[in-house]
């Protein structure tokens, strides 16, 4: 900003924001709480609390990542591979100047993950071939000036079956009632509770040993997001924390397994997995999803 442009404002004076009150009742004392909160849940936590320009990164690289979404959804049919899945998005990354997160984070071979009926997550793209019935899970990590976002759908192949129906239905609506209790004095657990217990009684299982995470500035953050816990448990939530829900879904067993390329995770009862994921941002009176899709 330009100095000349710059208004200082003191104690006394009538605070910018409209209120008329002084500024020293008003803002001021709003702006040190905030800091205040972001020092805190950085010490306690080490979740950091997203300024205003921080959100709007993540929300670009969002934008971007519902673009590829909706491309991969078309694209979806019997016949193709994984690897088709996957140069499509490789391509859609490096023509928008993006870079694809999961590509050689730890080691992962490809620039997306594909899981298809019993994996739950962490699919490899390979030369698997889609066949009519299938269901599949696409997740998708842009870094776009060096800001991530991170969501998933999982997509029918051809004509699903009524298992497949089932299990992909309670899967999005455990991420939606997931999402509809963030807001501010919140906690994780009350999401996790509000999976779980819609989850279980439908009849599925919720996977425990993968989790929402924070996300924006590096792929993996704190918070650590359990989709099954009890009300009440675990960090309040608060303005500024931007974080994945992503609940797994087994239609059978929760049990499950990772393959000897030490990623793919699959059910141990071979039953049906299935998976959306959304970041969502904690505001002053509810919650803001940064990579909105319909549920």
């Amino acid at each position: 900003m330009n100095k000349a442009n710059m208004v200082k404002i003191g104690r006394n004076d009538l605070c910018l924001c409209g209120s008329g009150k002084k500024y020293k009742k008003c803002c001021m004392n709003a702006e040190k709480d905030q800091k205040s909160l972001k020092q805190e849940y950085k010490d306690k936590y080490n979740i950091i609390l997203k300024e205003p320009y921080q959100i709007e990164g993540i929300k670009k690289s969002g934008l971007l990542l519902l673009s590829i979404l909706d491309k991969v959804e078309k694209m979806i049919e019997p016949g193709i591979t994984t690897n088709m899945i996957n140069d499509l998005v490789h391509e859609e990354h490096v023509r928008a100047g993006a870079i694809p997160a999961p590509l050689n984070y730890r080691g992962f071979p490809k620039s997306v993950c594909t899981s298809v009926n019993e994996v739950i997550c962490h699919g490899i793209p390979g030369d698997l071939i889609l066949n009519d019935g299938d269901i599949i899970n696409v997740d998708i990590t842009p870094i776009l000036k060096n800001y991530y976002a991170d969501a998933s759908k999982t997509f029918f192949v051809g004509t699903p079956l009524e298992d497949a129906q089932k299990v992909v239905y309670i899967a999005k609506e455990s991420l939606k009632r997931g999402i509809n209790v963030v807001k501010p004095g919140a906690t994780i657990g009350d999401i996790g509770f509000a999976i779980q217990d819609y989850a279980e009684s439908s009849g599925c299982s919720v996977v425990r040993e993968f989790i929402g995470h924070g996300v924006g500035i590096e792929f993996h953050e704190q918070p650590q997001v359990l989709h099954y816990g009890n009300k009440g448990d675990g960090i309040m939530l608060v303005p500024g924390m931007v974080f994945t829900i992503e609940p797994m879904v087994n239609l059978g067993s929760k049990e499950l397994h990772v393959l000897d390329d030490n990623w793919t995770a699959v059910t141990n009862d071979k039953s049906l997995s299935a998976q959306f994921e959304q970041t969502i941002l904690v505001t002053e009176t509810g919650y803001e999803s940064l990579t909105p899709f319909e549920l």
